[in-house]
């Protein structure tokens, strides 16, 4: 076989921090993602209870699949190089970049009902355009 040459990659132009910061900011607002009053008010009285050194409430997204993503909520004692931050008067709410990919656009609630109180996660995927639904992989059953 002969040989046809040899791979050069592209070359990029160095980026500055200058560039970087125009680009990137850890701050999120409400577009990004949006926790409504009920939430918010739940998140600052579980906050509040904690005995632990809180830093925040981590969201996190998991999973993937037939069932789709998982959304969840935890405490974090540490915000790390790659969280994006949502600041309330009492509390952060902390993402990193990754899940935020999954959660731009989402809508954080708390439900009251008869016998069940809960966080719920509205409208995920809204731009990223999944459904967390089945059906891609065919073996979802029925032949």
């Amino acid at each position: 076989m002969e040989n046809v040459g040899i791979y050069t990659p592209p070359q990029q132009k160095p980026v500055s921090d200058a560039e970087i910061s125009d680009t990137y900011s850890p701050n999120l607002n409400t577009a990004d993602l949006e926790v409504t009053a009920s939430a918010q008010a739940k998140l600052s009285e579980i906050i509040s209870q904690s005995e632990d050194d809180v830093e925040g409430i981590r969201i996190y997204v998991g999973g993937g699949g037939c069932s789709g993503m998982s959304y969840g909520m935890t405490f974090t004692d540490e915000v790390s190089d790659y969280d994006t931050i949502l600041q309330f008067d009492d509390f952060k709410v902390l993402v990193d970049v990754v899940a935020l990919n999954y959660l731009r656009g989402a809508q954080i609630d708390y439900i009251q009902e008869v016998g069940r109180e809960r966080f719920v996660f509205n409208n995920v995927f809204a731009e990223t355009g999944g459904s967390g639904t089945c059906g891609g992989c065919s073996s979802s059953g029925g032949g």
